[in-house]
């Protein structure tokens, strides 16, 4: 039976649902059916309105769904959406249904409710529009067909406790999928640079690795991880890191101590790894700890360079790019010509090339730009 308790309980629920969605995504879908069925209805929508016409549709029922081809018809009605014209000049989060919107000589007139809502098999509607970002306007409706008639003031009523608890949900939600994207576009600009990044804590935990340290760590085993934290093979190395990891830690509590340091890491036959360390500040969240952590920076001098780059920056041939990536490693022309089985004349002729086309007139002059020419990008 239908209480006040019972739809009080009701709201409820649907209120906690719309935070739990703000705050994971994978629970949005289903929202709009939720929403209609609180409010005793057989659609929901909820869309934002743009500049220009555009029309975001953030989740309908599935009875709003249109086939593939009357997508560009359903297009067009949304961006000409007579209830959402009629919801701007009537004010923003004012909760109005259509009679407060529509006559109903203009209802037999009108194609909108001649031609587009008796295909989706609506008619009543319950609703408002809502300012959301700078230009853009969010739209709420809850509808039903004909015959289920008229929206009342207890309805109104109930869709006025749900609308600003669905603003602040959508802009929470706009705001952590906002902060989601800048941390998946800086992790993916880690992976793409040719030197390896690692967050450790306080201990040397590993927290975050980053491509390019997930592939030195597996292939350098100098650099051995116990237990999940960084730990040196050399116990003087070992305790020289836990050092300047405190150290860095240090500066990222604001405490007064060294911006950064570094360590060389030896390598038996192979030129040495270069590590360094630095504060990472935390930021101040208003719930949890503040985490302060500490950066590594790892590189390898012999890693191979992005020789298809080095082909696209300065339009080398394959040969000559493959000269030019041993040239920025410190091979000498001798190493270069017997590793590649060709004679040392044909390497300076590559040699001449090169300059050429890089606009440089010394090999140094040229190694030193092909170096750090693709000094950030990882080999592909």
């Amino acid at each position: 039976m239908d209480t006040p308790l019972f739809h009080e309980a009701r709201l409820s629920k649907l209120v906690a649902h719309l935070y739990d969605a703000a705050m994971d995504a994978t629970l949005w879908p289903g929202t709009a059916s939720r929403i209609a069925q609180a409010l005793g209805s057989t659609s929901t929508v909820v869309k934002l309105h743009g500049e220009q016409g555009h029309v975001n549709l953030l989740e309908c029922t599935s009875n709003l769904v249109v086939s593939p081809r009357d997508q560009a018809w359903a297009d067009d009605w949304h961006r000409r959406d007579l209830w959402v014209e009629r919801s701007l000049a009537y004010g923003m989060s004012r909760v109005i249904t259509d009679e407060d919107l529509v006559t109903r000589d203009e209802q037999a007139r009108s194609g909108f409710y001649q031609e587009w809502l008796p295909h989706l098999g609506i008619h009543h509607m319950l609703g408002a529009v809502f300012p959301t970002s700078p230009g853009v306007v969010g739209v709420l409706g809850i509808h039903r067909p004909r015959e289920a008639g008229a929206y009342a003031d207890p309805e109104r009523r109930q869709a006025a406790l749900v609308l600003p608890h669905l603003q602040r949900a959508l802009r929470l939600g706009q705001r952590l999928a906002a902060v989601t994207h800048q941390h998946a576009v800086a992790l993916q600009a880690l992976d793409r640079i040719d030197t390896g990044v690692l967050v450790v804590d306080g201990t040397c935990r590993i927290l975050h690795a980053s491509a390019m340290a997930d592939t030195l760590l597996i292939g350098n085993p100098e650099l051995a991880v116990v237990g999940g934290r960084l730990s040196p093979r050399q116990p003087t190395l070992r305790d020289r890191l836990s050092a300047q990891v405190h150290a860095a830690l240090e500066t990222a509590h604001g405490r007064a101590g060294p911006p950064a340091s570094a360590l060389l890491i030896p390598r038996r036959g192979r030129t040495p790894l270069t590590l360094e360390v630095a504060p990472l500040r935390p930021g101040s969240p208003a719930f949890g700890e503040d985490r302060p952590a500490v950066l590594l920076f790892i590189r390898d001098p012999e890693a191979p360079l992005a020789v298809a780059r080095l082909r696209e920056l300065f339009g080398l041939t394959r040969t000559e790019a493959a000269v030019a990536a041993a040239l920025a490693r410190g091979q000498s022309l001798e190493d270069i010509a017997a590793q590649r089985g060709i004679g040392l004349g044909t390497v300076r002729t590559h040699l001449k090339r090169i300059l050429a086309k890089t606009g440089t007139h010394r090999q140094a002059q040229a190694v030193a730009l092909l170096a750090r020419s693709t000094a950030t990008a990882a080999p592909r």
